[in-house]
């Protein structure tokens, strides 16, 4: 049920009060308005004249106007910007672009850093986000070969829970967040980029391509090799990945919201052949060790809980769990691009006696899970992915109106006067 939907009806006024500006409103349906970004094209600010070489305001218009903060998609070629609204505010909004200068000064708290082998995105001056671009070396006693760069983690929540986990000792190959494909064939050879301990293959960062932040948002673009290490002579690329990782500010205190996106090729004459599997690429993540069988619950788009949940397809999903004080929960809200492989997605969720019965939790949106995908060399290929992370709870109605949006883009209409 779709229960949000945002239409931007884009008006020019041409008058001497408002020269080189442009107004449109932002309406909602029925449903739960939540703030999430919102994006205009800048194409249409140059209609109205705008030189959008300079500086440019936001306003949003009432009783009295508001500079809001905006931010400037040089590569989409758009700005971006999060409504300051009630969530149960019925009434259009109206916003005007226009030049100009704005003493507006974000309290977002964006930022994007590296330290210590990481790069750090973060959300109200505090750590988010991070991605792991040095080696990681396993703990001492244990096999090298479970050493491993370009994961994310840890992922903490606002209030500063850390979800993430990496190198448990019942798996030392799962690192936080991240996404190696497992049954693969590359020219008949079976080979595995998820499983360190076999030895087949690994997933290694090589560099980095953008970074940037700003009022609304921080983010990175990381250079990933899937590294074939079966070949005889040396180990060879099988896989080229960009992964695109973007923190969006929500306006709100407990929450924040942050895109995955996966672009990949294989360089290889004869491609390589994903076969089907419960596990392997999309993205998987390893929760924390506190969350067991008793304290950790799933619901998904379809319905699906933790006892049914594995192996079925949904457009989203909520994993939420006691927070470390044991005084409330948090979690993650996991969302599939309809554009993804066999969207809805197939997933794969540990059974509530996983582990020796402890319940441990994994979650993966798997879109090989029941069916080969076979990857042709020089072409390429996306999967796109939007996560929720929060505290205290999140309801269906609210993760059905987070992905309608992550679902389609805002329609912009200009309105002739």
């Amino acid at each position: 049920m779709r229960t949000i939907a945002l239409f931007l009806f884009i008006s020019t006024f041409w008058s001497c009060s408002t020269k080189n500006s442009i107004r449109f409103t932002v309406e909602k349906d029925d449903g739960i308005f939540l703030t999430q970004p919102v994006s205009f094209d800048l194409t249409k600010a140059q209609e109205a004249q705008i030189d959008i070489e300079k500086a440019m305001v936001l306003f949003q218009e009432g009783k009295e106007d508001i500079a809001i903060p905006f931010q400037v998609d040089h590569e989409q070629h758009k700005i971006w910007f999060v409504p300051v609204t009630e969530k149960n505010n019925d009434g259009p909004l109206s916003y005007r672009l226009e030049n100009g200068l704005s003493s507006v000064k974000s309290e977002s708290g964006i930022s994007e850093q590296k330290q210590n082998g990481s790069l750090q995105l973060g959300f109200q001056n505090k750590p988010a986000v991070s991605y792991r671009y040095e080696m990681t070396y396993p703990p001492n006693g244990v096999d090298s070969i479970f050493k491993k760069s370009g994961y994310i983690h840890p992922i903490i929540t606002p209030k500063g829970d850390t979800l993430t986990r990496i190198q448990p000792n019942d798996h030392y190959h799962h690192y936080g967040l991240w996404g190696p494909w497992t049954h693969t064939q590359v020219d008949g050879e079976r080979v595995d980029f998820w499983n360190l301990g076999e030895g087949m293959g690994t997933v290694l960062f090589k560099e980095f391509k953008n970074e940037e932040s700003g009022d609304v948002y921080a983010s990175f673009t990381a250079g990933q090799e899937h590294i074939d290490l079966k070949t005889k002579e040396e180990p060879q690329i099988a896989l080229n990945e960009d992964l695109q990782v973007r923190l969006w500010n929500l306006n709100r205190p407990d929450r924040y919201m942050f895109d995955y996106k996966s672009e990949f090729s294989t360089p290889l004459q004869n491609g390589i052949l994903f076969e089907a599997y419960r596990y392997g690429g999309g993205l998987g993540l390893r929760f924390n060790e506190r969350w067991k069988a008793d304290n950790c619950t799933v619901l998904t788009s379809e319905g699906n809980d933790r006892l049914t949940a594995d192996g079925t397809n949904a457009r989203w999903c909520i994993v939420s769990g006691e927070s470390s004080d044991g005084k409330g929960t948090n979690g993650i809200l996991f969302m599939s691009h309809p554009k993804n492989r066999n969207h809805p997605e197939p997933m794969r969720i540990w059974p509530i006696d996983a582990n020796g019965g402890r319940g441990d939790m994994f979650f993966e949106f798997c879109p090989i899970r029941h069916e080969e995908w076979k990857i042709e060399p020089n072409k390429k290929y996306e999967l796109n992915y939007r996560m929720v992370v929060f505290d205290g709870t999140l309801q269906a109605e609210e993760a059905e109106a987070y992905w309608q949006l992550f679902a389609q883009q805002p329609k912009t209409d200009i309105i002739n006067n």
